[in-house]
């Protein structure tokens, strides 16, 4: 059982839900993101989506777009990610860590370097935005051989018949993703999100974790209630963007009271 399937499975059994903050990699700087990753876990986070910074990420919005930019000025690439988990794992050997990116960067480094790489990190799971389940096989499969989760993106979009695709070749949670666009775009609507996770469920047993649009402790209360997990990125990261030029205390501040008031507010749902 892989850490992220442990987890699920312990909070399935308390009755509660997953709470996955998402942010970028090196924004603003890497000593700063690790910072983050310890604070987010201490203040209840279940699991950390960390971003891959990459030039042309397709899936995101303004707000993660800019975050990988002040991350790439950073120079921060693949292996400076890799480097991080590390550094993180010396304190917390428990929370999982997903990197979500795209797959440009992964091809570069070689699928067989990244995957040894990533598993002597401490990485748990693997989101490649831009790899379609009928060309990830080989990718999936070596994956699961490494002891690591490969987690796909559903959409409102999404057929019954890609679904049932997509969850075969997932592990750890799938992602649903609820709106019809990029990341920080168009308003929640939870009961759309609620007639479609039970669309989804006849596909998988796999929890359903639920990001984009998930901008409050409301709507991350209302999403707790008809999924597995909450996913939030956006809302973190354009806090980080606003006190960049507070340093990290107050980045950390301000990111970490975020975080403690979605998980009160799960909590209570």
């Amino acid at each position: 059982m892989s850490r992220i399937q442990g987890v699920m499975a312990e909070l399935k059994t308390a009755g509660r839900k997953a709470l996955i903050p998402y942010i970028t990699a090196g924004d603003p700087n890497l000593d700063t993101t690790l910072k983050l990753m310890h604070e987010l876990v201490a203040k209840g986070a279940d699991i950390i989506e960390l971003g891959v910074p990459f030039s042309d990420p397709m899936a995101d919005g303004p707000t993660i777009q800019l975050a990988y930019e002040r991350a790439l000025r950073q120079g921060v690439g693949l292996e400076d990610v890799l480097a991080l988990v590390g550094r993180f794992r010396e304190q917390d050997a428990l929370t999982p860590i997903v990197l979500m990116g795209y797959m440009n960067p992964l091809e570069f480094m070689g699928y067989d370097h990244f995957v040894q790489s990533a598993v002597a990190a401490g990485v748990d799971g693997v989101l490649v935005v831009d790899m379609p389940p009928e060309e990830c096989g080989d990718f999936t499969t070596t994956l699961h051989a490494h002891g690591l989760d490969s987690i796909f993106l559903l959409t409102p979009t999404t057929s019954d018949a890609r679904a049932q695709a997509i969850c075969a070749q997932s592990s750890g949670y799938v992602y649903y993703v609820s709106i019809k666009g990029v990341t920080g775009a168009s308003t929640l609507d939870v009961q759309d999100v609620e007639r479609q996770l039970t669309r989804l469920r006849q596909f998988t047993d796999l929890p359903i974790a639920v990001g984009f649009g998930i901008k409050s402790p409301a709507d991350a209360a209302a999403v707790s209630r008809i999924a597995d997990g909450v996913i939030v990125g956006s809302a973190l990261v354009s806090v980080i963007a606003e006190m960049e030029l507070h340093g990290a205390d107050e980045i950390s501040s301000q990111v970490s009271t975020i975080i403690a008031n979605m998980r009160q507010a799960m909590d209570h749902a």
